[in-house]
């Protein structure tokens, strides 16, 4: 594959993977959990978050090629390690860009929401196989739309009396606010589609750290800033009963006009984030593919757009079979439990690194691994079981199938 991708197109991508359709809709549920310290949540899925960038920046500069921590457990820990951490991000991303689709659906046609959805898989697959840089170039229009929408959002949310004063506090017990951090998390793995570009990324040995880097800090600093104004205007407990809190917003100033511009923004949020996804799933599955861990012709690229097109069609393909088989929004908790075994596995990856820079010590390898660990048990038991139960299948067929493919 070519190197056409630089810094800025990096750091879009991953910026427009973390600002998907979960910031229009993780705050309620959050503060559910977290009450007055949502704040607090926040920023220990951002110190999460930025133990995974940290780890997967080290590994990426090592290994910059396509598959992302699937290459890394595999060539710092073994086979199974790194078909694990690939297995998990595959199986859990399919179900996220499912989802994403059917948001899109929702928030576009509520009434033909699963039409809406296929359509728009078929439509960014085929801006996916026209080339990375064409990729670059859409998530670039949605995230500058999106970003403008949620600035204006935290302005009015600081400049605007709150809707209620004085609010009474919430009881919060630590074991919530863990649990509002792993909410918060899943808004934050986006940075991983720019590990599993790296056969995409000029000079990636130092544009892969610094992308990673500037797409976490721009991010969480918008985060940060929509929730402490959330949370100013809205107050907690409101906050944690309204479904739509960013259209509640703008109600105060714009009516009509400002919920409109939050449905469009949210909906070409939606849009950006199934476009890196697809994009970054492709890659893991290519790379797997190469060690005939998944079917070997998976691995075809295309030599006119240079793109892993199979790898492409086939998770498309998957996509709108669950669209079109499954309530998609009911299996999200597949998709965290996924995400963060694979990022407890990038992070075991990292410690076994000894050249590294002075300022990413081996210790927030350690905080990152336990904290993986940890968020992925507040998530319901149904999500963890059933998660488990398709990582189990996955290391049988590979014990299974893998000899003959082999041989």
């Amino acid at each position: 594959m070519e190197r056409r991708l630089g810094g800025v197109d990096a750091t879009t991508i991953g910026i427009g993977s973390m600002v998907g359709a979960g910031v229009f809709v993780v705050y309620p549920p959050a503060a559910a959990a977290a009450g007055n310290w949502l704040l607090l949540s926040l920023a220990i899925a951002g110190l999460i978050a930025y133990c995974n960038a940290s780890a997967s920046a080290q590994l990426a500069a090592v290994y910059p090629t396509s598959g992302g921590t699937y290459v890394y457990g595999r060539e710092r820990l073994g086979d199974w390690p790194g078909f694990l951490a690939g297995w998990a991000f595959v199986t859990g991303k399919i179900a996220s860009c499912a989802a994403m689709a059917l948001a899109f659906g929702l928030y576009v046609a509520p009434g033909y929401a699963t039409p809406v959805a296929v359509a728009a898989v078929v439509l960014l697959t085929g801006i996916n196989l026209l080339g990375i840089t064409r990729t670059a170039w859409m998530t670039r229009w949605f995230i500058s739309i999106v970003a403008a929408v949620l600035v204006f959002v935290i302005v009015v949310a600081f400049n605007e009396p709150p809707i209620v004063s004085g609010a009474a506090a919430v009881t919060v017990t630590p074991y919530g606010v863990l649990q509002g951090a792993a909410l918060f998390f899943f808004a934050f793995a986006g940075y991983a589609r720019i590990a599993t570009m790296g056969e995409e990324i000029r000079d990636p040995k130092r544009l892969i750290p610094v992308a990673i880097g500037a797409a976490l800090a721009l991010t969480f600093t918008l985060y940060f800033l929509l929730g402490a104004g959330l949370l100013r205007f809205l107050g907690p407990e409101l906050l944690a009963t309204t479904p739509a809190p960013l259209h509640t917003v703008m109600e105060r100033v714009g009516g009509g006009i400002g919920t409109g511009a939050v449905a469009v923004a949210a909906a070409l949020a939606c849009l950006g984030a199934l476009l890196a996804l697809i994009a970054g799933v492709s890659r893991t599955m290519l790379a797997m593919a190469r060690e005939r861990d998944l079917p070997h012709v998976l691995a075809s690229v295309s030599r006119r757009f240079n793109v892993p097109w199979l790898a492409e069609v086939t998770v498309a393909a998957a996509v709108i079979c669950l669209l079109l088989t499954q309530d998609v929004l009911a299996v999200v908790g597949l998709s965290s439990f996924g995400v963060l075994i694979y990022y407890a596995v990038t992070n075991a990856s990292a410690l076994t690194l000894t050249d590294r820079p002075w300022h990413l010590p081996k210790a927030l390898n350690w905080l990152g691994l336990a904290g993986c660990l940890a968020l992925a048990f507040t998530l319901p038991l149904p999500s963890v079981l059933a998660m488990a139960g398709v990582l189990a299948a996955g290391v049988i067929g590979r014990a299974v199938l893998k000899p003959s493919r082999l041989r």
